[in-house]
């Protein structure tokens, strides 16, 4: 008994100990990451999601280690920034997949973890209805970002990008999902040194991950958009020549685009390859990397808008209901067509058909 009471001390103390190595090495590498990442190019926007996606991932770690009181005042503030990761990594999704966020909602979502967590360390009554509310709002935005980086998939032109989509929800689904889900049923148990060496090691695996494939694609993903300021200094983009078999297919969806076949209900770029005869990852490559476009429903509306814009301004088609225009140039809705048209004239149908008719 004494023998096997010996053995479990021991196989106890190596899990804690390998659980403290492997969240060294994490904090190690999300402070390497970070430190690389802020003197890059990156976005203004991107580089404050990245702070604090790291640093909540750092608390995160140091939360269940041996350095850590959470009595103390300076700990429950590690704490605050800990709960808040699954907040940054959702607005990191967002702006690596160039989703946009309602703006109230970027500010709301960090009050109520604000409010939570008040409630849960300074509100004895509302400890446990706090701890569980904290819980599931993380949840529900990691099953948002799980949702748009897997449902925008295929409007994705930037293969790289693409790779991360699958990557990125199944990483952060097994990490942060599994352990909010552990601690709603089991709790927290800073003894369980198990879960906590697997956490750790995939939080670890998760960094080293995301760090190689945003440091090699980094033009790529992590600077300004179109549309987005860029750098004054920076010198203009030279040309790109293409090549022969990139001019054929060019002058396929050029012959195509003039003949209106953006209109298709529902076209996708793996239709408009089959339709043009090419390999779809040929036609992503050349409508990304040669025409400029991040996303496939950008380079549709470039067309699609054009034309609305034309029908709008012609005074023969003053009665003609904006939903009919919408419908006849592809879109599925009049919602998702005005969101459309705003993003790319910054002003709604209506208000672009009344101006544009009153000029004339």
């Amino acid at each position: 008994m004494v023998a096997r009471a010996s053995k479990t001390v021991m196989t106890s103390d190596m899990s804690s100990e390998f659980d403290f190595v492997m969240r060294l090495l994490a904090m190690g590498a999300a402070l390497l990451l970070l430190a690389t990442l802020m003197v890059g190019p990156s976005r203004p926007a991107m580089k404050v999601a990245l702070a604090g996606l790291l640093s909540g991932a750092i608390c995160y770690l140091l939360n269940a280690t041996r350095l850590i009181d959470p009595w103390r005042m300076a700990d429950r503030l590690v704490d605050l920034v800990s709960l808040m990761t699954p907040y940054w990594t959702w607005v990191f999704a967002a702006l690596l997949f160039d989703r946009k966020l309602p703006r109230p909602l970027l500010f709301l979502l960090p009050l109520l973890y604000l409010i939570f967590w008040y409630c849960a360390h300074f509100i004895t009554p509302l400890h446990k209805p706090a701890f569980v509310a904290i819980h599931l709002l993380s949840l529900l935005l990691i099953a948002h970002l799980v949702f748009f980086a897997l449902s925008g998939r295929n409007d994705d032109l930037i293969e790289k990008r693409r790779w991360i989509r699958l990557f990125l929800p199944l990483a952060v689904g097994l990490q942060a999902g599994g352990i909010l889900v552990y601690e709603l049923i089991i709790g927290v148990r800073a003894d369980d040194f198990a879960i906590q060496s697997v956490s750790g090691l995939l939080i670890f695996v998760i960094i080293m991950a995301a760090g190689m494939a945003l440091l090699v694609s980094e033009p790529d993903l992590l600077v300004a958009q179109d549309g987005e300021a860029a750098d004054d200094d920076a010198p203009p983009p030279s040309p790109l020549r293409l090549s022969p078999s990139e001019a054929v297919l060019n002058d396929k969806l050029t012959a195509a685009m003039a003949d209106g076949y953006y209109r298709t209900p529902g076209l996708t770029i793996d239709a408009l390859a089959t339709h043009l005869g090419s390999a779809e990852h040929r036609l992503r490559a050349l409508i990304n990397r040669r025409l400029g476009h991040r996303n496939f429903s950008s380079f549709l509306n470039g067309y699609r808008i054009a034309e609305a814009c034309e029908k709008l301004a012609d005074r023969d088609l003053v009665d003609m209901p904006i939903l009919t225009i919408a419908m006849d140039l592809g879109y599925n809705s009049l919602p998702t067509f005005n969101r459309a048209f705003r993003a790319e004239t910054g002003t709604a149908p209506s208000d672009f058909r009344r101006d544009a008719i009153g000029r004339n």
